[in-house]
């Protein structure tokens, strides 16, 4: 099985306001760079997480992804997978982590929290 590799793409969209831009797998081997990302969001008021590109998040990544919320405070996961969605859900952190949508014809029900 291959593994593929994580990237994050970084956007400023405005003042104290941040896109990553994830594409890949959020597993064992890379969560620590989505971590190490955000450690470098110094200040950031606003951190949306785009997930659309992600195939795979293991428990490590959802770790990885309570650790960035830790870090940074308040942020907001877009383009979450029907895989993705059913984790949050299942673990109880759908109320923890602002789900804005999911990705189109995946059949996991769109959410917005806040």
């Amino acid at each position: 099985m291959s593994h593929q590799l994580l990237t994050i793409e970084v956007t400023r969209l405005d003042a104290g306001h941040v896109r990553l831009r994830l594409t890949g797998e959020l597993d064992y081997d890379s969560a620590p760079e989505l971590v190490a990302a955000a450690a470098e969001l110094h200040g950031e008021q606003h951190v949306t997480i785009d997930l659309a590109g992600v195939g795979l998040c293991d428990s490590s990544g959802l770790s990885a992804l309570l650790m960035v919320r830790r870090g940074v405070g308040a942020i907001r996961l877009t383009g979450v997978g029907a895989q993705l969605q059913q984790m949050l859900d299942r673990t109880g952190l759908t109320e923890l982590l602002a789900v804005e949508n999911a990705v189109a014809g995946d059949g996991a029900n769109l959410r917005a929290l806040g």
